[in-house]
């Protein structure tokens, strides 16, 4: 009955719904933190070509210059071409990166345990908040992922063609961890994969040392048009990254050890981002992803420790399934053991989501086919892996659309989630908020004694664009926070705590308060100034 053909149907239609999704709710997500900032980026980086490398303000502009621009820089282009407008834009952009991801993962996981595992797969990345509903607003890190996927996909093939892989195929793997390297100096990951598993390679398939030196030799010959498509993409979409043999290793050293000051939130516990324990990204993993996705991974451990001896994994097989293991497992380890200051949650991780998911889909595909003389324990596999599809899509169904701030019930009920983890960390719900003032306030705009309009001043706890995208002529955003008729603020990390003033509104999902809107027009002025909460939590 499910034959490899069914799951392959099965498959496309997932994706067929994936599209769909995309196009019916990309003009849905609110603008991120940090996306005015990356898109004025993108804007320099097409400056800079446009006028014949003499305008160097991308190099200039804040710390943006240690980021690959391939998002941005194809957004710049696509604002000059699309009638779309241009945060709406961005989203359906970095969606379709999203679904290009998930392509890459069905591929891996098709490659290496069949349709089957390829449809369990797309299944648990379109379930996955941080996946399905990040790929709307991170327009950093979904892209980045994606380009990830592909390289490793592209890394799999090359490992089965050592030592002499076809020049299409390092073309394509220098195409993928070029794009990598054009949004952020983490590409290197694919390069240390490449080159650890090319020396594995020579140690288990060959015998001696001289044959093993003629293979590795052989091997990075045939490798040298990856090395050089990558180089002349990385120095395309960042071009600083090139400029100096020392801007990556400064890249590199940023990233590894941000310098200013912010908290984060784990279990309740409200620290500095360089205070974080060594398990804080493990632990966000653990409450982030769905519970079939962790049944998936309980399963490929069961499975491999109780038959390892039965499975039979080709000869061929052995290397694309190591670095499966490795991009999955090295990014985490090296977290564990660097440990980098990191917020957020997974966001900055979240390049090992889909070599996670490949292993998941094909431990609940290895689960099945142990199971196959216990026709009673497959079913009852089968009914509790569609119960808790169920019910991940019926809470994301409820917090559309901020689907990225899911948690599975590890982490409780989902109040005491966004009560005890980081909650909406990007301020999506801020459009929302923003609609509900409109609709709050007389759409008759307040004016002055000569008639002129006076707008009501607004004050964000985000971004200012956060604010003045989304609300009418009738408000105007203020960083003079005091002076505020009104206050906009998403309830992450206690920042509706911080003004006071009448609620006149709520962003609301599943019994959680995401944002809140004040009305502060009658306050006096000693009420007036800001103020640090208590506990932002």
């Amino acid at each position: 009955m499910f034959t490899p053909s069914v799951f392959r149907r099965l498959s496309l239609a997932l994706f067929a719904a994936l599209g769909l999704f995309i196009a019916f709710t990309f003009f849905q997500y609110g603008i991120s933190n940090d996306e005015e900032v990356q898109h004025i980026y993108g804007r320099l980086l097409l400056d800079f070509y446009s006028s014949g490398f003499t305008d160097r303000s991308a190099f200039e502009y804040r710390n943006l210059f240690l980021y690959g621009g391939l998002f941005d820089l194809i957004a710049a282009l696509l604002e000059r071409i699309l009638p779309i407008w241009v945060w709406d834009m961005r989203h359906l952009l970095s969606a379709l990166f999203g679904l290009a991801g998930i392509i890459a993962s069905y591929k891996i996981a098709r490659r290496l345990g069949g349709e089957r595992a390829g449809f369990f797969t797309v299944l648990l990345l379109a379930i996955t908040g941080a996946w399905s509903g990040a790929m709307f607003t991170h327009t950093k890190d979904v892209p980045f992922a994606t380009c990830m996927a592909w390289a490793l996909y592209y890394t799999m093939l090359i490992m089965e063609k050592l030592p002499r892989p076809p020049l299409k195929l390092a073309i394509k793997l220098g195409v993928a961890i070029g794009c990598a390297l054009g949004l952020r100096i983490g590409g290197a990951f694919a390069v240390i994969y490449l080159f650890l598993l090319l020396g594995l390679a020579g140690l288990v398939q060959v015998k001696g040392w001289q044959a093993r030196l003629r293979y590795w030799l052989n091997s990075v010959i045939h490798l040298i048009p990856a090395g050089v498509v990558a180089l002349i993409l990385m120095a395309i979409f960042w071009p600083w990254g090139v400029m100096s043999p020392e801007n990556p290793l400064l890249a590199a050293k940023s990233f590894s050890h941000f310098a200013f000051s912010m908290l984060t939130i784990m279990d309740g516990r409200v620290m500095p981002i360089g205070d974080v324990p060594r398990y804080y990204l493990p632990a966000y993993l653990l409450v982030r992803l769905p519970e079939i996705f962790l049944l998936g991974l309980l399963g490929l451990v069961v499975v491999a420790a109780t038959r390892l001896h039965r499975l039979s994994i080709h000869k061929d097989k052995f290397l694309p399934w190591l670095a499966l293991v490795i991009a999955a497992v090295f990014p985490i380890a090296f977290n564990v053991i660097d440990k980098p200051a990191l917020y957020n949650g997974i966001r900055h991780f979240t390049f090992v989501v889909p070599p996670i998911a490949v292993l998941a889909g094909l431990g609940l595909s290895l689960s099945w086919d142990t199971l196959h003389a216990f026709p009673r324990l497959r079913k009852g596999l089968t009914v509790g892996c569609a119960a808790l599809c169920l019910l991940t899509l019926a809470t994301l169904w409820r917090l559309h659309p901020y689907e990225y701030i899911y948690y599975n019930n590890l982490a409780g009920s989902m109040a005491e989630a966004e009560e005890e983890w980081e909650g909406d960390y990007w301020s999506s719900s801020l459009r929302e908020a923003a609609d509900i003032l409109e609709e709050e306030i007389s759409s008759k705009p307040r004016r002055d004694a000569n008639g002129e309009i006076v707008p009501y001043l607004v004050a964000v706890c985000a971004e200012n664009i956060q604010g003045t995208a989304y609300l009418d002529n009738r408000f105007t955003v203020t960083k003079n926070w005091e002076a505020a008729d009104f206050y906009l603020s998403t309830t992450n990390m206690g920042c509706d705590d911080v003004m006071k003033g009448t609620t006149i509104g709520e962003v609301e999902r599943m019994g959680v308060v995401l944002a809140v809107v004040k009305d502060r027009r009658q306050l006096l002025a000693h009420q007036r100034k800001p103020r640090i909460p208590g506990s932002a939590h």
